[in-house]
C-alpha cells in the first residue's frame, strides 16, 4: 500500500492548498518529517472534502487545518487548529517542539492561529502552482 493510497494507516494533515504560508509551512514539516510518516491533502481537493461531507463539517472553510491521528479510517477524531498544529509536529518526530507550543495555553495559541489565518492570504499571497517539489515528497500528498 503506498503513502499516496487514502487507505494507508497513518496520520493525514488537511491544510488550505492555496494559501502561499500554508504551502510554505507544509514543505517546512515534510523537511521535518524524517521518517515520512505524515501525510498531507489540500482541503480543497477530494481526500478533504469527501471526508469533511461524511461528517457534517463546512467544506469551504479553509481557515483551519484539521489533522487526523489514524488517517482516514481511524476512530479517536481529529485536532484543528494549534492542536492539530502540535499533534503534526509530534507525528513528523519533533515532540520537543510540540512540548513547547503545548506550553502556551490553547486560547492565546488559538488566538494567534486566527489573527494570521485571517491575514495570510493577503500578507503571504496564494500558492503559486508548479513551484519545484521535492520527489521523494510526491508519494505523501492525497488528492
Amino acid at each position: 500500500m503506498s503513502p499516496s493510497d487514502p487507505n494507508h494507516p497513518g496520520p493525514i494533515l488537511f491544510y488550505d492548498g492555496e494559501c502561499g504560508l500554508c504551502q510554505r509551512l507544509i514543505r517546512r514539516l515534510l523537511a521535518l518529517d524524517q521518517r515520512g510518516g505524515l501525510r498531507l491533502a489540500p482541503l480543497q481537493g477530494p481526500t478533504a472534502q469527501a471526508w469533511l461531507r461524511e461528517r457534517g463539517l463546512p467544506t469551504k472553510d479553509f481557515q483551519s487545518l484539521i489533522f487526523l491521528p489514524e488517517g482516514l479510517r481511524g476512530r479517536c477524531g481529529h485536532l484543528r487548529k494549534t492542536d492539530g498544529v502540535i499533534a503534526a509536529l509530534h507525528a513528523s518526530g519533533h515532540p520537543r517542539m510540540a512540548r513547547y507550543l503545548r506550553l502556551v495555553p490553547r486560547k492565546v495559541r488559538d488566538t494567534g492561529y486566527q489573527f494570521v489565518a485571517r491575514l495570510r492570504h493577503s500578507v503571504f499571497g496564494a500558492w503559486k502552482t508548479g513551484q519545484p517539489m521535492r520527489p521523494e515528497w510526491k508519494s505523501r500528498f492525497l488528492a
